[in-house]
C-alpha cells in the first residue's frame, strides 16, 4: 500500500511526488515535512528524526543508504498526475566489469557544480570526475557576493564546495587554471598551464563575464566589475584607504555594489544610462521609490547619465567625465552594465554559437559527448542570467548524463523578488501592456509602501510591490507564463 506526498516549491509549474512513508520512524509523515535548501539542493525535512530527503531525487543527505521513492509527476490543465510506478534512481552497476567514463566539467560555479552534484547522487559510480576551475577557489555562491560587501557575510559563509570536498568525493579539482583549448577529434581538453584531460563527456558551465563598454579609459587601474571574489577583495581593499567610488549601471547588481561601499564608508554615485533605476524589473512609480529610499542612505544617483571617458593619473583612474561636461572624482569606478555569455573557448572548438552556446533541450550542444549549462548558453533564441533557470538545467543534464530517460528544459518564468539595497521589492509578469488594461493601486506615502496589480481581459497578467513583499509570491502564481 503507497502513500504519496506531493510538494510543490512557491510559484513553480512543477510538483514533486514521494513516497508519504519516513524511512526512519517508519511513519506517513513526509507530506508534513518543511521544505527548504540544503547543500545546494531542494529538500523536504522529515517532521521526526529532522532527516533532509532530496525532492528531486529521493536520497537522503544525511544517510545514503536510505531513500524515498520517487514517482513521476506533471501538471496538466491544472490537475497532477502521478504515475504509480516510481522513477528507477540510483542504478547500480551490474558486476564491476563496467568501466567509468571520463567526465570533465569546465567551471565550477553554481551551474556547473550544481549538475555534477545532481549527477552524483543519481549515478555516483559511473564516471571518473574532473573539474577544471579559472578562479583558485573551489564552488561559492556568487548571488551572495552582495551580503559579503556590505559586511553581513564572510568569503567562508558563501562557500558551497571547499577543496576538500572535491577530494572528499574523489575528484580531480585543477584550480586557478583556466581550460584554453578543446581538442574535440581526441576529446582533449588543454589548461593555461598545460596539462591536458581526456573525456568521454564535457560539461561546458563557463558562465558569463562581465561587459565594459568601449570607452576611454576602461582600462585604467581602479577600474573594475562586480562578479567574483577578486573583485570583492579589491573592492574592500579600496575602501579602506579611497574615499570616491562611482558605480556605473543602476540595474540591480550595480545598486547592490553601490549600498555595499556605502555601507563600508565610501561616497558613491550610480550612474544610469535610463531615466530611472531598476527599469526593467519595476514601474515608475516603485522604481522612484527605490531611487528616494537609496538616495536617503546617502548615495547619489545620477540618471541619464553618459560616460564619456575615464580619466586618470599614472596609470590609475580618478575621474569620472560625463558627455554633458560633469566631472566626477574617482577613486574606484565599478561597471554593472550588464553580463555576457562566456563562449569563446566553445567557439574555438568550433561548437555551434549565438548569443551563448547553443544547446537543445537535453543541454547537449551540437556536438553530442559535450553539454553546456547555466550562464554561457542560448536555448530557444534565450540566454538565462538569473539563477533560478539553471537548477533546472543542471538537474536534466545531469539526468541526460546518469541515463536516466530523457527529460527535457523548459525555461521558467522568473519573479524578481529582492532586497535591494535594504528595501523590499518584487515584480512579475507584464507590467507595461501594450492594449488596454486596468490597474489596481494601493499607495501608502507614510510607510512607503506601493503595490500595483496590472489586469487584462480579467486576468492578473502583472504586480509590482515595493515595501511589502509578502504576498509577491501568490501574484507569481496568479500572472501567465510569458515573459513581457
Amino acid at each position: 500500500h503507497q502513500q504519496i506526498a506531493i510538494f510543490r516549491v512557491g510559484a513553480e509549474k512543477r510538483v514533486y511526488a514521494l513516497s508519504n512513508q519516513d524511512p526512519f520512524s517508519q511513519a506517513f509523515v513526509m507530506s508534513r515535512g518543511i521544505i527548504g535548501d540544503l547543500q545546494g539542493e531542494r529538500v523536504v525535512a522529515s517532521p521526526i528524526y529532522k532527516q533532509h530527503f532530496s525532492l528531486a531525487t529521493g536520497r537522503c543527505l544525511e544517510d545514503k543508504d536510505q531513500k524515498l521513492l520517487v514517482f513521476p509527476s506533471k501538471i496538466e490543465n491544472g490537475r497532477v498526475w502521478i504515475s504509480p510506478t516510481p522513477q528507477k534512481t540510483y542504478i547500480t552497476n551490474t558486476g564491476a566489469s563496467q568501466e567509468k567514463m571520463k567526465l570533465v566539467l569546465v567551471g565550477n560555479g553554481l551551474a556547473g557544480m550544481r549538475c555534477l552534484e545532481d549527477l552524483l547522487d543519481m549515478a555516483p559510480d559511473r564516471y571518473d570526475v574532473t573539474v577544471i576551475g579559472e578562479e583558485p577557489w573551489g564552488n561559492y555562491n556568487r548571488i551572495m557576493l552582495s551580503p559579503v560587501l556590505s559586511g553581513d557575510k564572510t568569503i567562508d559563509d558563501i562557500m558551497l564546495h571547499p577543496h576538500a570536498w572535491y577530494s572528499d568525493k574523489g575528484i580531480r579539482f585543477i584550480a586557478g587554471d583556466p581550460a584554453v583549448r578543446i581538442d574535440r577529434p581526441r576529446k582533449q581538453v588543454y589548461t593555461e598551464k598545460g596539462e591536458v584531460v581526456d573525456y568521454d563527456r564535457l560539461i561546458l558551465a563557463t558562465g558569463s563575464k562581465p561587459f565594459i563598454p568601449p570607452i576611454a579609459g576602461a582600462d585604467l587601474k581602479g577600474v573594475i566589475s562586480f562578479r567574483d571574489i577578486y573583485d570583492i577583495n579589491t573592492m574592500l581593499d579600496y575602501c579602506k584607504t579611497k574615499k570616491n567610488a562611482v558605480v556605473i549601471g543602476g540595474g540591480l547588481l550595480g545598486l547592490e555594489a553601490a549600498y555595499g561601499l556605502k555601507q563600508r564608508g565610501m561616497n558613491v554615485t550610480v550612474l544610469h544610462l535610463m531615466d530611472r533605476v531598476m527599469e526593467r524589473q519595476l514601474d515608475s512609480k516603485a522604481s522612484q521609490m527605490l531611487r528616494h529610499s537609496i538616495e536617503q542612505k546617502g548615495i547619489s544617483i545620477i540618471t541619464e547619465a553618459n560616460t564619456e571617458a575615464l580619466v586618470g593619473v599614472d596609470g590609475h583612474v580618478t575621474q569620472i567625465r560625463l558627455k554633458d561636461g560633469t566631472v566626477l572624482a574617482a577613486d574606484l569606478v565599478v561597471f554593472a552594465v550588464g553580463i555576457r555569455p562566456n563562449m569563446a573557448l566553445a567557439q574555438s572548438a568550433g561548437l555551434r554559437c549565438n548569443r551563448g552556446v547553443l544547446v537543445n533541450d537535453t543541454m547537449q550542444t551540437f556536438d553530442p559527448s559535450i553539454y553546456a549549462v547555466g550562464e554561457c548558453i542560448e536555448h530557444r533564441s534565450q540566454t538565462f542570467g538569473l539563477v533560478e533557470p539553471l537548477w533546472g538545467q543542471a538537474f536534466i543534464c545531469a539526468a541526460h548524463l546518469a541515463e536516466h530517460g530523457s527529460l527535457t528544459f523548459k525555461a521558467p518564468t522568473v519573479p524578481t523578488q529582492l532586497k535591494v539595497s535594504g528595501c523590499d521589492v518584487f515584480s512579475a509578469g507584464n507590467f507595461e501592456p501594450k492594449d488596454d488594461f486596468e490597474d489596481i493601486i494601493l499607495n501608502d506615502e507614510k510607510r512607503q509602501i506601493y503595490k500595483r496589480i496590472i489586469i487584462q481581459k480579467d486576468k492578473v497578467v502583472g504586480a509590482v510591490l515595493f515595501g511589502d513583499t509578502e504576498d509577491g509570491v501568490w501574484y507569481a502564481q496568479t500572472t501567465p507564463h510569458q515573459r513581457p
